[in-house]
Formats: C-alpha cells, structure tokens, sequence
C-alpha cells in the first residue's frame, strides 16, 4: 500500500504566509524603520485587528488590516486618499453643477477616482473642508455622536460686548433647536468690525452664521480652518494637499477607528 503524496499546492495554506511582513508594512508607512519597527513589535506597541503582535514572523495585508502603534491608527492601504481644500468663497460645495457654476469638483478633475466632500461649507464661506474616498471615517466624521469640533475664524459687525462669550457657551435658542459653542475667542475688534473665534460640534446648516445673526452679530466673512486636529496652515485658497500620516491618525482616533 503507498500513501499518496499531497502536491504544495494542494496543502492548506498558512496564514501567516500570506501578506506582508508587519514590520516591512510599518516602515513602508513611513512608522519606522524595519529594525525599530521590530523593536516596537517586541514590545508590544502594535495592535493588529484589535490584537498587540509581539511576533516578528506576523503577515498582514496592508489594504485591510487595521494597525494601531501606540494607540494611533498607521495608514497602510493605498487605495485610501484623504485630501486638505481651502475652498474660496463663491463655489458651491457640489462634485458637479447642472447650471455649470463654479463647484468644488472643479478643483479634482485630475484626480483618480471617486472622492466625496466630508459635510459641507455654504457657497460664501471660504477654508477647509475634507475630500476622501474614506466613506467609514466620512461617516464617523459627521455623525453628530463623535461630537467633532470645528473652529471658524468670523468677520462680524461689532462691538462686541463682554458676555457674549458666556452667552454661546451656554447656548441660545434658534428656530430648530437650542445650540451653544465649544469655545468663543474675541481675536481683533476696530471700530464696528470685530474678529471673533468660533469653535463648536454642531453639523447643521449655515450653523455659525444663524448663531451670529440671532445674538446681533451678522457675519461678513467666515472661514473654516480647523476640523480636529486638522488645520489650515499656508494653503492659499483653492490649494488641496495630502493630509500626513499624523493628520488622518488624529481623525481616525476622534471617531474612534
């Protein structure tokens, strides 16, 4: 009688032979560097799918593993694009427009890809606002839940006097519900202009500017320049950049990915 050989092909397959090294995926993304990377390994600052590797030989596949490193969120997969637009004042915050005005989509006609804009800015405010094709964190972001904050810097008709700071903070009542700011910061005032810091989680429509018109102060100019962690440096307006690695770690661990 002979036992009938089994060809490596027909062998089940090891896990743990499939993938990429965890320690190459880590330097790759630019974490560290193969021998740190392993350092980190060993003692036990990487999760994977929820689970601390302290194994070298550990594979992973980096479109879909989840890999966390001292607690942030590493960006492996490639296929995921996260983008920074300064948007200018005047353009619809719209992929397309059938009466063809000018439109965010403008900006990524070059670009691969569906992308999706995360919320919105009304068609006269200007700053940041978030594409990605990320739709989980997308979600996350504007779900009213993970209370994500974003800071606006508003031109408003002036003066303005000393309480109004304690007045958002402990919210007002508008025509759909009450609403308060995070935070209020009076940054200039000269004559009857006033620069004021607005920083709040609320998501609804032309928020800021219902806000400020109902406690006496219409906004003249209003820009976005924070969500998060995430903040407007030198772009000039109708710049869109790369978000960096730290940058897209702060938003994944604000909703919790």
């Amino acid at each position: 009688m002979t036992s009938e050989r089994r060809s490596p092909s027909s062998a089940a397959k090891d896990p743990n032979d499939e993938g990429v090294r965890l320690q190459k995926v880590l330097s790759q993304a630019g974490v560290a560097s193969r021998r740190a990377a392993e350092e980190m390994i060993v003692e036990g600052r990487i999760e994977v799918n929820g689970e601390v590797v302290m194994e070298l030989g550990r594979r992973v596949d980096p479109e879909t593993a989840v890999i966390h490193v001292d607690g942030s969120r590493v960006m492996t997969n490639t296929n995921l694009t996260h983008l920074l637009l300064n948007k200018p004042a005047g353009i619809l915050c719209t992929m397309s427009d059938d009466k063809g005005r000018p439109c965010i989509g403008d900006y990524l006609r070059e670009r691969q890809g569906k992308l999706f804009h995360v919320g919105r800015l009304d068609q006269d405010t200007e700053g940041l606002l978030l594409i990605t094709n990320d739709g989980e964190l997308a979600n996350r972001l504007m779900h009213p839940s993970y209370k994500v904050r974003k800071t606006y810097m508003a031109e408003v008709l002036g003066p303005i006097p000393k309480d109004l700071g304690q007045r958002l903070r402990e919210g007002v009542e508008l025509e759909d519900g009450p609403v308060k700011v995070d935070r209020f910061k009076l940054v200039d005032q000269n004559q009857n202009r006033a620069l004021v810091e607005i920083v709040l989680h609320e998501g609804r429509k032309r928020i800021v500017r219902r806000l400020l018109k109902h406690v006496g102060h219409p906004v003249q100019r209003l820009v976005r320049t924070r969500i998060g962690d995430v903040q407007l440096t030198t772009e000039r307006q109708g710049a869109i950049r790369p978000l960096n690695g730290q940058e897209v770690a702060s938003l994944y661990k604000i909703v919790d990915m």
